[in-house]
């Protein structure tokens, strides 16, 4: 299965956060499941980092460095198709990046790993929770 993982999926994955069921954790942990990233999780990370809301070490850079060495994944590249997709999803959110990451995640045929309940009643993404 490929699998786009949220930003939040990412982030807890990697520092063990127990929100993460046991089955995400195996549909992760899985080498036969193709993990993908999208660059607007790097984004929102650091973004996370700069307003004190996630502490990450030694600086935020070098814990996204060291965690896309920690946990393959592959990029899942933003493109002018995925721009304009991510305004015609029906999507409740109005958040630029959940909807940048529903759009990728149609674009590229992925299954969107994610807790958030609005994505998850979404009809137009496959999600798995």
């Amino acid at each position: 299965m490929k699998l786009l993982l949220d930003t939040h999926i990412w982030i807890w994955y990697l520092l063990g956060d127990l929100h993460l069921s046991e089955n995400l954790q195996k549909a992760i942990s899985d080498e036969i499941n193709e993990l993908w990233l999208s660059p607007i999780s790097i984004w929102e990370t650091l973004l996370l980092a700069e307003k004190g809301r996630l502490i990450l070490k030694p600086t935020p850079e070098q814990w996204v460095q060291n965690s896309l060495q920690q946990l393959d994944t592959k990029e899942a590249p933003l493109s002018n198709d995925i721009a304009i997709l991510s305004r015609q999803l029906d999507l409740v959110h109005q958040d630029p990046a959940d909807r940048f990451i529903a759009a990728t995640a149609v674009h590229y045929k992925l299954t969107l790993v994610t807790l958030d309940g609005n994505l998850i009643k979404a009809t137009c993404l496959s999600t798995l929770s």
